[in-house]
């Protein structure tokens, strides 16, 4: 039933259902278990075409990743996930581990500067199955507004559909992040999986 127990804390467990499978969910309900955090698995279908290129502000720059970037990316990260339970809380051990992972090198990992600041980056990941990912796209609260999220986006995914020559791209989304799941249809993502997070307390 794709479950994977996990207990955090002695005072609450914690488990996954991966596809919600309704058996897991009778199961959850039979021993009262909660249902306490949804995520989405979205896909782009291969096929598609590809998202058109805005035009930059004055004074942005999208590149790659650099040496050196490391300080000003943490902090664009803490800032731009400050609510989410892990992503917020990346260090750099754990970001040094990420970028020596497979697939997750420096040249799929694009950074928005503006005015030389890091405001933004969208990192891509590429699975050993031949499908591209938007591992995570993020953009300080400070620059918000500015359309960098949309420029990122097309950046990384020009990136993907060349490096996987045109597979599936999916993504990853918290199910209550309504205008994040919005902005994904709009850009051709389609729900191709629900994760739940059950609890017990």
């Amino acid at each position: 039933m794709g479950w994977e127990p996990r207990c955090y804390r002695s005072a609450a467990h914690d488990t996954w259902s991966f596809g919600n499978h309704p058996g897991a969910r009778a199961l959850a309900d039979d021993y009262g278990w909660q249902a306490e955090r949804t995520l989405l698995q979205m896909t782009r279908r291969a096929g598609q075409p590809g998202l058109t290129q805005p035009t930059l502000e004055p004074g942005v720059v999208i590149r790659t990743y650099q040496e050196g970037d490391e300080a000003a990316f943490l902090q664009v990260n803490a800032a731009a996930f400050a609510q989410h339970p892990e992503q917020g809380a990346l260090t750099a051990d754990g970001l040094h581990e990420r970028l020596s992972s497979p697939g997750l090198g420096p040249e799929g990992f694009f950074v928005a500067e503006i005015d030389g600041s890091l405001a933004g980056f969208h990192w891509t990941k590429l699975h050993p199955d031949g499908r591209g990912e938007v591992y995570v796209i993020g953009v300080t609260p400070a620059a918000q507004g500015r359309g960098l999220g949309n420029t990122l986006m097309a950046r990384g995914l020009e990136h993907l559909a060349q490096s996987t020559r045109g597979a599936d791209v999916l993504l990853y989304v918290e199910a209550d992040n309504e205008p994040a799941v919005a902005l994904y249809s709009k850009l051709g993502f389609e729900i191709t999986q629900r994760d739940v997070q059950y609890t017990r307390r």
